[in-house]
Parts: C-alpha cells; sequence; structure tokens
C-alpha cells in the first residue's frame, strides 16, 4: 500500500512563516519599548534586580509575620465587601426581615442592616464571620510575632524604628478591633461602648472634651456609628497601611534576622531566593491562611447580634466580654477597688483612672523597651544573628512576667464567667486576681530566669562532655559511669554562637588626683541594671576552645 502527500508550495510556506517571524519582533519591540519606558521612569529593572533575588531565611517562627500580613489583606478585602450593604447611621426605624425573633422591633439602621448582611444578603454572614475572625487571628499573630522578636532579641539596632512601628500596628489594630464590633450598635458592642465612655471620663480635666469630641454629645447621641465608622473603615485602615508599608520596607532594606548556625554571620543570609522559592511558599501559605480562617467562620460562630437584640442604654447583656486582646484592660478595672476622691465639687474616679493609667504606661514601657535595653547594654553594634531566650534571662524573664500579668488579667477580666461555670464566688476570684496581680509576676520572673540559667549550665556541660547516650560503662576498677557523646561541629557552632557582655563597671571613687568623683544617680543606676543583666548571677561563662580541647584530649574526663 503506497501513500502519497499532498504537494505543498514551499514559497507560500517561506512566505506564511517570515510574516509570523515579523509580526513577533514587531511584538517583542513594542513590549520592549514599553518596558523600557516604564523603567526610565520607575526604575524596574534595578529594583526588581536588586530586590527579586533577596535571600530570606528558613524557619518556622518567621511565618508568623505572614500571618499577620495575610489576615490584614483578609480583613481589608472582607471590609470592602460589608461596606457595600452596611447603613452606618443611628437613625431608628421597624425591622421587618427575615429573622422572625425581632419583626417589629424598633433599631437603629445599623443594626438593621447588620441583621440584613447576615440574613437577607447571600454569603454575608460568612464574609462577616471571616472579617471578625480575620481580626481576631491579626492581633493574635502581631502579639505572638512580636513576642518572637522579643525573646530572640530581633529589636536590637537597627531595627528599633520598625520594632515602633509594629507596636503600633498593634495598638491601632486592637482600637480598630474595638470600633469594628461596635458598629453593629447591638446590646453587647452598646455596653462596651458605654464602658469606654466611663474610661473616658475618668480622666480629669480632658476627659469630658474627648467624650464630648469622640460622641458628639452625651452618650448615646447620634453621632457614635457614624464617627466610628469613619474611623473604623478609613482613618485607622489607612494609618495602619502606611505603617505596614514602612515595616516591610525596613525588612527589606535591614535585610531579615536569623538564628545563630554554621555559616551564618552578622554580615550574610543563608535562606531561599524571593523568587521563585520564597514567593511560591508565600502564595500558598496564604491560601492556606484563608482557607483556615474561612473554615473556622463556618463552624464557629463569633459576634451573633441577633442573640443580643439592638442597644438600648437601660441595658446590660449577660455575660457581656470584650474581644480576648481587650480583655485585660477590662480586668484592671474589674480588680481595682472603687476608690474616689472628692474636692471642690468634683469627683475623681480612681477605681478606673488608675487602671487606664496603668494600661498606658504599659503601652510606653513595651514601645521604649528597645531602647531602655540599649541604654542599658551600651551596645551600639547592629545585630544581625537572633539570641536564644535562655542567653538573655532578664529580658525572657520579664517577657514570661509580662504574659503571666496578662493572662491574670484575662481571667480577672472574666470573673463573671468563671464563677457561674465554676459554681465559686466572684469576691474570691477577685480577691484571688488581686493578689497574683502583684505576686505572680514576681513567681514567673523568678522561675524563668533560675530555668534560663539552669539551661545555660546544661549546655556547657554539653559542650565540655557531650550528650547523654543512656549507655551505661563498667570501668575496669568496677566504676560505673554513662557514655557521653561529643557534639557534631554544627551543635556546638549554634550553642556557643552568642557574645557575652560584660556589665558595666563604675569609675573609681577618686580619680588620680584623689578628688571623689561625682557620679550621677543615673549612672549609678545603669551600672546597677546592667550588673543585672549581664553579671554572674545572669549568665553562665561559655567554655573556652582551651578547657574544651583539654576535655576532648581525655585529660581530666571522668
Amino acid at each position: 500500500m503506497t501513500t502519497h502527500a499532498e504537494p505543498t508550495s514551499v514559497g507560500d510556506h517561506d512566505d506564511h512563516q517570515v510574516g509570523h517571524s515579523e509580526a513577533g519582533v514587531d511584538q517583542a519591540h513594542i513590549g520592549e519599548k514599553a518596558a523600557d519606558w516604564v523603567d526610565g521612569r520607575l526604575g524596574v529593572y534595578g529594583l526588581a534586580k536588586a530586590n527579586l533575588r533577596k535571600i530570606f531565611p528558613d524557619h518556622w517562627s518567621f511565618m508568623l509575620g505572614e500571618i499577620c500580613l495575610y489576615s490584614f489583606i483578609i480583613i481589608i478585602l472582607t471590609g470592602v465587601y460589608l461596606t457595600l450593604f452596611f447603613t452606618p447611621s443611628m437613625g431608628e426605624v421597624v425591622y421587618h426581615g427575615s429573622y422572625t425573633p425581632l419583626n417589629g422591633i424598633r433599631m437603629s439602621e445599623a443594626y438593621k442592616s447588620t441583621l440584613d448582611i447576615s440574613f437577607d444578603v447571600r454569603g454575608g454572614l460568612l464574609i462577616r464571620q471571616i472579617h471578625h475572625w480575620a481580626a481576631i487571628v491579626f492581633v493574635a499573630a502581631m502579639l505572638v510575632h512580636m513576642m518572637r522578636v522579643f525573646f530572640t532579641g530581633a529589636f536590637r539596632k537597627p531595627r528599633e524604628i520598625n520594632w515602633l512601628f509594629g507596636f503600633l500596628l498593634l495598638f491601632l489594630g486592637m482600637f480598630d478591633g474595638f470600633m469594628g464590633y461596635s458598629l453593629p450598635d447591638d446590646l453587647l458592642s452598646g455596653t462596651g461602648i458605654r464602658f469606654m465612655e466611663g474610661a473616658i471620663l475618668s480622666m480629669p480635666i480632658v476627659g469630658t472634651y474627648i467624650a464630648m469630641f469622640l460622641y458628639g454629645g452625651q452618650f448615646p447621641g447620634n453621632d457614635i456609628i457614624p464617627r466610628f465608622y469613619t474611623i473604623h473603615v478609613l482613618l485607622i485602615p489607612g494609618i495602619m497601611l502606611g505603617l505596614l508599608v514602612a515595616h516591610l520596607i525596613l525588612v527589606f532594606y535591614h535585610k531579615h534576622t536569623q538564628f545563630a548556625g554554621p555559616g551564618r554571620t552578622e554580615k550574610n543570609v543563608i535562606g531561599m531566593p524571593l523568587m521563585p522559592v520564597y514567593m511560591a511558599k508565600a502564595g500558598g501559605f496564604f491560601f492556606l491562611v484563608f482557607g483556615v480562617i474561612a473554615m473556622v467562620s463556618a463552624i464557629a460562630s463569633v459576634n451573633p447580634i441577633w442573640a443580643y437584640g439592638p442597644y438600648r442604654p437601660d441595658q446590660v447583656s449577660t455575660d457581656a466580654q470584650p474581644d480576648w486582646y481587650m480583655g485585660f484592660s477590662e480586668g484592671l478595672i474589674r480588680i481595682m477597688p472603687g476608690w474616689e476622691i472628692r474636692a471642690w465639687g468634683h469627683t475623681l474616679v480612681l477605681g478606673v483612672f488608675i487602671p487606664l493609667m496603668i494600661f498606658g504606661l504599659v503601652m510606653i514601657v513595651i514601645a521604649v523597651y528597645p531602647f531602655l535595653e540599649g541604654w542599658i547594654t551600651g551596645d551600639k553594634r547592629e545585630h544581625h544573628i537572633l539570641d536564644r531566650p535562655r542567653n538573655a534571662p532578664m529580658r525572657t524573664a520579664f517577657g514570661v512576667a509580662w504574659i503571666t500579668e496578662y493572662i491574670i488579667l484575662l481571667i480577672a477580666g472574666g470573673n463573671d464567667l468563671f464563677a457561674t461555670h465554676f459554681n465559686l464566688s466572684i469576691n474570691t476570684i477577685t480577691w484571688a486576681c488581686r493578689i497574683l496581680f502583684f505576686v505572680g509576676p514576681v513567681i514567673a520572673f523568678t522561675i524563668t530566669k533560675r530555668w534560663c540559667i539552669g539551661l545555660q549550665r546544661n549546655d556547657r556541660d554539653k559542650v565540655l562532655h557531650g550528650r547523654e547516650t543512656g549507655t551505661i560503662k563498667r570501668l575496669p576498677h568496677g566504676e560505673f559511669i554513662e557514655v557521653h557523646a561529643q557534639l557534631s561541629p554544627e551543635a556546638l557552632h549554634t550553642i556557643t554562637a552568642h557574645e557575652q557582655f560584660q556589665p558595666m563597671e563604675l569609675p573609681a571613687e577618686v580619680d588620680e588626683n584623689g578628688v571623689k568623683r561625682k557620679v550621677s544617680l543615673l549612672t549609678r543606676t545603669r551600672a546597677k541594671l546592667s550588673q543585672s543583666y549581664f553579671g554572674e548571677a545572669a549568665q553562665i561563662p561559655k567554655p573556652t576552645p582551651e578547657e574544651h580541647a583539654e576535655i576532648t584530649s581525655g585529660h581530666g574526663h571522668h
């Protein structure tokens, strides 16, 4: 059987290919011109070359910052959707909607529109839930991310400004969350707004002016929801977006921190390039975070406003609790006795004013801690290698003490729930929290510091004598010993890579001429703090190379 092929015109075929080739060249030429035009005005080529191959280290704790970023993006996306249907108005209407139990009830337009989003807008309730859960995850991730930065010393020079940016993002995120769950104008959120009004009014002299500016008149007034809406949707998110961009720019500029390990120094970064490896992983992680938040939102209900009803000033909802990240502020007020000072026709409500001042003081200390530690240490060098928390016992102990205080205040803020759920006396819980407020952080600080010292001592023993193998050996003279295996060079480097600072020494009491020196109280305080951070009670000396060589050579080995 023979097959025959159809004859083809060579000339036509060549012309066809040439036509395609010329069209491709023209298109490529146009694309190059467009790219050159953009680059000439924005410098895209140089920017991409400098940053797309930037190296990022690979460690699970670095994903905490990514969770913050992705949850913030989710908040923005879902928030834009909700603004299309929400009515920020205190005008009264009568509800006639899908939720039958509230039919015929007078309520604000804000509350009615929130009910409509929940029951009449397709997918509205799920979007509301995702928005609220994303806000909770954002603040939680921010808090844990800052704890990681704190415990590893990632806030040291040159990242003090970035610490401030992160702190402001956490602080604004907390208050924007409060503004957000106050917008539906339900009974629970109205109770929270009333709580905040009381805290503001407790401030002497300026409290009434601030309340009048914020609420637009006497509580509840008609301007609360519109003003909170503007602050929640425009003002705070705009500031946060600017802070977030600045934060990421500084992360790129300063390069990423990394944990100690072989080949890692203060002058390099070992990890994966931004493109394509890191971007591929980051993109997948974004959808993973989005998926988990969506799944939780579909399963676990949060802020079911229809169960509380519209806000009325003469009512308070049962089990009234703020979101967890504002619970500690309520705990401060609940454990504070209801002290008041009356003089010259005015009343100073210390039961609210003192907790408010403590809250502000704690926030200030968190914000300035990098500068405080830098002043104590006197260290002016740049740091890109992270600390192991055990090698900074004072810092770690302070952090654990603060977390302990935070948990105690969360319990105090929900003392009524603990009393009803565990059949306990609310007065007993309150008094226990009052005592633990002063005692708990001290106990946590002491235990954590001793724990860190013990871990340092264990590291020293591992370096000198190796790790325990569990193998028991009997010596010729009858003694039983456990065989120790020497650590690998990588493990030795990781354990011994940290620096040990020497505490600040006060100058001699008299100078070379025998004249007594005048040492200021500030200098004495700094020396005392430096001694507590780097003295014998705060760090175990690292083994010297000579000690390690002597042990490993067999001399002096037991």
